[in-house]
Parts: structure tokens; sequence; C-alpha cells
């Protein structure tokens, strides 16, 4: 999570996580009941419903930049929706789609949708990064995935150029004195005025009510009475106010690593300070397990007081990497990407030590530039712009600078490495405004809906998965008792085996169900 949006649930880690994910298969210790019909019945595919013309991809890329090579069962396409939903004749939004064939067409129960965050993060680029590690599925199901609106190929809200968004994402946060916070109060204006000039006809229709109109218009043009689908951090949130608008088109459903929308602006910044602070003495404790193994220190407190004293001399002192510099705000961002999995955790370890002893600030640029969404050729993506525009229209809160100060003062006491203002400083000058619809869950005549929530998650903590379960109303939860942001991508057996025998078998787990590490 990058230091100056404390408070976003963002999957932006998540290339980090898969590339070196590895799902385990066998038993885990649950029980299962076998679900009856999945629910009442669905609405009827649109008459208008348009088809989706499918083809070969010829633009995706991997975070190095590279092109990663074409698989048979790989298409891409691309269905228009309107840019607003009360001008359904008007101006439209064309939506990029990617689709994996089922491996075994002859037992297909149809296709499975996927939203793995953000929000912000590419659909098409992120299945085309994990198709495998959902091989189990794919056997029954085409696998989909799209960029929403206002993300990369879907009409993606820039924010200008690369100068522009190098320097929003290396500025130093918080400010310790009027000076910084003066500067870092122009960098973001800057920012925002940049996106507003850049995307601006965009930017007040790009939140999550609309992605869950698009994802109707989506399952209607697959063919599908009932939209099944899987959703991670984010895209918990974007399945449940789907789930709220079309309960009646739910499938099965899968909401993993949990977010609770109903929470204001400073209540998600607190809950994620502490999630993320948690995590950084989970990695701390687990880097001075073995004597002499950890790179930055001793035991617990050395390690601690190494790093803190790292950012501190960046703040004055930035480690030279090529032409760039290793700004305390890239360090911060770093650490908080490593922290997303226990996959991670070496490499941030590794990235650390090289920063304290030879200031060598590379790996940890690499994990910044990973997390921000900025390739080799000093391009980003829409992710680190996608991400404020959908946040903040999805909220009505505008805090004034008083408010913003008491939630910097509230976090920085939970924890001075993770604490700030979250997404409040940005929401605070965004230039369109925004409502609360997406904060109203309500999945009340659903199909059963399945909540993972990890205890040890950092970005979206464990209790936000039974306050989401109980507002869905129709929400069964499962506890994953282990580390890492998205339990399914932990490659816990158990987890996995959960989740496969609800999606492939409509098995709802029992209330309680509970899910130990592997």
């Amino acid at each position: 999570m990058p230091v100056k949006l404390k408070g976003a649930a963002a999957v932006a880690a998540l290339s980090t996580a898969l590339a070196a994910c590895s799902v385990s298969s066998g038993e885990g210790g649950t029980t299962a009941r076998v679900s009856g019909p999945p629910g009442p019945p669905a609405a009827s595919p649109s008459p208008a419903a348009q088809t989706i013309a499918w083809g070969p991809c010829t633009d995706l890329r991997r975070p190095s930049g590279q092109s990663p090579r074409a698989e048979p069962a790989q298409q891409c396409g691309k269905l228009r929706v309107p840019l607003d939903y009360a001008k359904p004749d008007g101006e439209s939004v064309e939506l990029a789609l990617i689709r994996y064939r089922a491996g075994d067409p002859g037992r297909r129960i149809g296709s499975l949708v996927f939203n793995f965050g953000g929000p912000g993060a590419s659909g098409v680029d992120t299945l085309a990064q994990a198709s495998k590690v959902f091989a189990t599925l794919n056997a029954r199901y085409d696998l989909v995935s799209f960029d929403p609106r206002g993300v990369e190929r879907s009409s993606g809200v820039r924010c200008d150029g690369s100068a522009v968004m190098d320097k929003y994402t290396s500025m130093n946060t918080p400010a310790r004195d009027a000076t910084e916070r003066a500067e870092t109060d122009a960098t973001t204006k800057e920012f925002v005025t940049a996106c507003m000039r850049t995307s601006g006809k965009l930017l007040p229709h790009v939140g999550t009510v609309n992605a869950a109109r698009d994802m109707d218009r989506i399952r209607a043009a697959l063919g599908d009475a009932r939209l099944h689908y899987f959703g991670i951090s984010y895209g918990t949130q974007l399945g449940a106010v789907y789930a709220t608008q079309f309960p009646r088109n739910v499938g099965r459903f899968v909401l993993d690593a949990p977010l609770d929308p109903s929470v204001t602006l400073e209540q998600r910044a607190i809950v994620q300070t502490r999630g993320f602070q948690k995590a950084y003495e989970a990695f701390l404790r687990d880097c001075v397990r073995e004597p002499g193994q950890c790179e930055i220190g001793s035991d617990r407190d050395v390690a601690n007081k190494n790093v803190d004293q790292l950012l501190d001399d960046l703040r004055s002192s930035p480690i030279p990497v090529g032409d760039r510099r290793l700004t305390q705000g890239l360090a911060g961002t770093a650490i908080a990407a490593a922290l997303y999995s226990e996959l991670t955790w070496p490499l941030l370890d590794q990235g650390l030590g090289q920063a304290i002893k030879q200031r060598d600030g590379r790996l940890l640029m690499a994990l910044a530039d990973n997390y921000n969404g900025r390739q080799a050729d000093g391009r980003y993506t829409t992710l680190m712009s996608s991400f404020p525009a959908i946040s903040c229209v999805d909220t009505a809160e505008r805090p004034d600078r008083a408010q913003l100060t008491a939630i910097e003062d509230r976090t920085l006491k939970i924890s001075p490495l993770f604490g700030g203002a979250g997404m409040g400083a940005v929401c605070s000058v965004w230039p369109v405004p925004g409502d609360n619809e997406a904060k109203r869950v309500d999945a009340s005549g659903s199909a059963p809906i399945v909540v993972i929530g990890g205890t040890g998650d950092p970005a979206t903590p464990y209790e936000w998965a039974p306050k989401l379960t109980d507002q869905l109303k129709t929400g069964v939860l499962v506890t994953y008792k282990g580390e890492g942001h998205g339990a399914y991508l932990s490659g816990d057996a158990c987890v996995k085996k959960v989740t496969d025998d609800y999606l492939l078998g409509g098995k709802v787990p029992e209330t309680g169900t509970t899910c130990p590490t592997s």
C-alpha cells in the first residue's frame, strides 16, 4: 500500500504474489453441505444483450513490459456499455475482456468472471499472468476477466504523463512540518488537476455502481443466466454491490479478502494501518527466527530501528538508482507491497538489507515500481490513477484539513511507519463529487455467497470479513488462519478445497468453517 494511500485496499502487488505462488492440492479440514438450487430464478439475459467478438490477444503485457506467449485457449474481446446509464443511448465505453476456454467443454458449468482488486487493477493482464493458478476451475469454467471502466484498455483514467506520476508516487509522507505539508499538498493537487485535464469527461462515471452494471452486461453477453464470480480485495466490494443490484442473477460467488464497504475514510485508514503494522511485526518475527539469517538486524528491536533509520535518512538523502532516486515514499511503498504475501518477505529482507548496508536501492525500487504500475520504459499503467478515481467517486466524503490532520494523528499513534491520512488526502481535493451508493450492501434473495477472510491479511483485515458477511444477508463466512492478502492465492490446501468444492460442486461451506495453514 503506497504510503500516501494508506487507506486503500488494493491488490497492486498481486502480480508479485502470483509470480511466487503455487497452489497446492489436497484434503482440507472442513465440512460442507451440498446446496440446493443455486438461488431463486434468475432474470433472463436482456433481449438487447450484445455479443462479444472474441479474437487473439494482441496487447497483453507483464510487469517487465514483455508480451507473454499466446495460448490456444486464450481469447480477447470488446463490449460496449453506456458511459452514463442515465443516458443509455448516449456515449459509450468499450470494455476490454479476456477469456480462457474451459478445458473440459463437455462438463462446462459456464463462465467464471474475476475481479482481482485495486480498484484499478487490469483484469486482462492479471488473468493472463494468473490463469494457471486457477487451472482446476478452468477445467469446467471459461475463466473471464476484464478491465473495468476507467482501467487500462477500458478508457483508462490517465493523469498526464510519467513526470507527474513519478513526482506523485515518490513524495514523502506523512509531512513532518508545514514546509513538507505544503509540498505534499501541492503535489497532490498537481496530480488531481492532471487527472481532470486528461480524463475529465470520464471521471464522474467510473464508480463501483456503474462497474456492477457493466458486469451484468458482461453476464448477458456471455450468455449466462447467472453470474458466477470470484472477487479478490476490492473485487469483493464490486461483487457485493453487484449482488445488491442484481440478487436474482447471482450464481456461485466467492469473495476473498473482503472489504467492509460501509466504513468511513477514517475508519478504513485506522483498520488498515493496524493490519499493515500487524503484518510488518509478523515479518520481523519471521526474519529473526533463525540466528544470523536476517539481513536487517539480529533481533526484532534492532531490525525495526534499522528500518526506521533508513526511512528517516531517505527523507533528506534519497539513494540514487540509475537516473532516479529511492525516496522515503518509494521505500515505504516497497515495504507495504512486500507484506501482501509471505512469499515476498525474503525479497523485503534482502532489499532492505541492501539499502541499509550498501545504499543499494534497486530491489526496493523494483518492488515499489511493480506496486505502482511503473513499467520498465518509465510509463505507468493506469493503476495509480484509476485507483483514486474509482475510490473517490465511491464516497461522498471530502474531508477538510482539520479532519485529515485528525486521521493522521490517530493512525500515526498506531504505526509511525504506515500511519497517514489515507485516501482522504486525495479525495479531499478530487475534482468531481462522489456518493455513498457503493457503501450500501444487501443481497437478500441471492444464492449463498462465500466470504473468505484471512486473519493475517494486511490490506483487508479480518474484522471486515464478518461485517461484509452480515451485510450481505446471504453470506457464509470462511476463516483462513494465515498470512497474506488473498486466501486462495496463499496456496492453502484447505482454502482451495473449500473454494473449489463450492464453485465446481455447489457445496456451500458450513457456517464457522476455519482453514488452518498447510
